[in-house]
């Protein structure tokens, strides 16, 4: 695959929109594609998000937000933002724009937070003045804090009834805390947009847990995506040495890090207890040896009309966007794209105002990439 290399003018701080080249036609089961650069030279690229009028905001790892227009051409990057932890896995981590937006101005993003006790991870929200942030209102801080520069999890998601999910790592060095609810290690919690604790959170009235938690005993989840049917919250988890799984997150329910997994300790090893526990919910399609599944999405576009209720899982280590086909809650089908053509760690896949994916690829020189049919 031959993708068209966009010339970058003054570090990053004017690029321009141009679709690939000569854009070699890949053949997958269900519809032929092609792939277009959008954007190029940002760096490593985390999260994406869509405002309304077709423009996309850009979060870079490094700790800049960039604003991308519709025809490619990515800003310098924004002020506003509040003192990151940039470090190892930490950075400027996922953005998502309200669902309200045309009427309360709204953007959300989550970041790894320096602090008393080390880092953690934080969700801010902010509104757009032209090139600036303002009004920054910092919505919620994972506690306790430690010195750690892995394991930040984190996707924003909204669940369409005014509250927001935010999906929390374990941090690597304290995997034993998400098994216990006195912490946000390991967890997925759920507030309101503003903040507060909803009434109906599992936890509410449990004495001496915290009540924002909504899920427990994840290990690192940086994949998580609304049901477009159900409602539900449909989450990536990266396992250890294997045993990256897909699992339906429910309220108050414990999917078992570290007790149970199917992966194994780096350089061979147990973890835990087995497969399978009582009390403990398995995930409903794991990998083994592990993709590193990072962002995922639901298909529900009109351009690709046979990948209509399919999962897309983009991956780092494989480098891969896998499609699953989904029948109720069992995974029937795995196909991997994009391996051989494209062969760079993905970041994300978002589904775009007019039914395109989009990927982000986690490189110094990140790239947006459109899949395209290729008619």
């Amino acid at each position: 695959m031959k993708l068209r290399h966009l010339v970058c003018a003054c570090a990053l701080a004017s690029m321009s929109f141009a679709p690939a080249l000569n854009a070699q036609t890949i053949e997958t089961e269900r519809a032929d594609i092609e792939l277009q650069t959008v954007a190029q030279g940002l760096e490593n690229p985390w999260g994406l998000a869509f405002l309304p009028d077709g423009s996309m905001l850009v979060t870079e790892r490094t700790g800049t937000m960039r604003k991308v227009g519709a025809d490619g051409e990515v800003s310098e990057p924004l002020t506003g933002l509040p003192e990151i932890f940039v470090r190892g896995q930490g950075g400027l981590l996922d953005v998502a724009v309200d669902p309200n937006y045309a009427d309360n101005g709204w953007i959300y993003f989550s970041y790894s937070e320096p602090g008393d006790g080390g880092n953690s991870t934080a969700l801010a929200r902010a509104k757009l003045d032209g090139k600036a942030l303002v009004e920054l209102e910092l919505i919620f801080s994972q506690q306790p804090k430690v010195s750690s520069n892995n394991h930040f999890g984190s996707r924003i998601v909204f669940k369409g009834d005014g509250t927001l999910f935010l999906t929390l790592g374990d941090r690597y060095s304290r995997m034993d805390d998400a098994q216990t609810l006195d912490n946000h290690h390991g967890k997925v919690i759920r507030i309101n947009t503003d903040g507060s604790v909803p009434a109906d959170n599992p936890f509410v009235d449990t004495e001496g847990a915290l009540p924002e938690i909504w899920s427990y005993g994840h290990r690192n989840m940086q994949g998580a995506t609304v049901h477009p049917q159900t409602g539900e919250l449909w989450s990536g988890e990266h396992g250890a040495q294997g045993g990256d799984e897909l699992n339906i997150d429910r309220a108050g329910l414990n999917y078992g890090w570290p007790v149970v997994t199917y992966g194994e300790d780096y350089g061979g090893g147990k973890i835990g207890e087995g497969f399978k526990k009582e009390g403990m919910e398995t995930p409903i399609y794991y990998w083994l040896p592990s993709l590193a599944t990072a962002g995922l999405t639901f298909y529900t576009g009109d351009v690709f009309p046979k990948w209509k209720g399919d999962i897309f899982v983009a991956s780092l280590r494989a480098e891969t966007l896998s499609r699953l086909d989904i029948e109720g809650e069992r995974v029937l089908h795995e196909e991997r794209l994009l391996a051989d053509e494209l062969g760079e760690r993905l970041r994300h896949v978002v589904q775009g105002p007019k039914g395109y994916l989009y990927l982000l690829t986690d490189a110094s020189d990140g790239k947006i990439i459109r899949i395209a049919p290729a008619d």
